[in-house]
């Protein structure tokens, strides 16, 4: 019996009014999210990055050339507030990997785009990132990796 089991079976006791059926889904999805994010923190960690750091990094480099977005872009790909993005850039300028450039299409505004040690780190990173990533899910094959994927697609309502 694992800790999520037992959590169920004390309720059950307790409250056998209740049906805490989906406590247990949501109790395991909850402990895989945490125990999935520290390995994922360990391998940003090992390149100098946190979670917030590789997403923008991540998110420049997977634009494409020229590897520049607005703030604006910057905040609707990674859903944070403009205050947040521009924290989050004031930190990468300083450490040497974005800069800002002015925005050829608007004279008033900026892009935020990778320095050649930003677009270094992140692609060191990702590469890490991915081989993290197929690690945690190694022990589902590959229909369990789809058939998860489409309830989980399916519970969010994105399908």
């Amino acid at each position: 019996m694992d800790h999520v089991e037992r959590i169920i079976e004390q309720w059950n006791r307790e409250r056998p009014d209740l049906d805490v059926a989906p406590m247990a889904l949501i109790g395991r999805l909850g402990r895989l999210a945490r125990a999935w994010s520290r390995e994922m923190e360990a391998t940003f960690a090992r390149h100098g990055l946190n979670a917030a750091s590789f997403d923008l990094l991540a998110t420049l480099r997977r634009a494409g050339p020229p590897h520049a977005l607005s703030p604006g872009a910057l905040i609707e790909a990674t859903m944070v507030t403009s205050g947040t993005i521009t924290n989050r850039i004031d930190r990468l300028v300083a450490a040497g990997l974005v800069e800002r450039k002015p925005n050829p299409q608007d004279g008033r505004g900026f892009l935020v785009s990778l320095t050649p040690e930003g677009f270094s780190r992140i692609d060191a990173c990702v590469t890490d990132h991915v081989a993290t990533q197929a690690r945690l899910v190694a022990p589902l094959d590959a229909a369990d990796r789809a058939a998860l994927d489409a309830l989980l697609r399916k519970a969010a309502g994105t399908t």
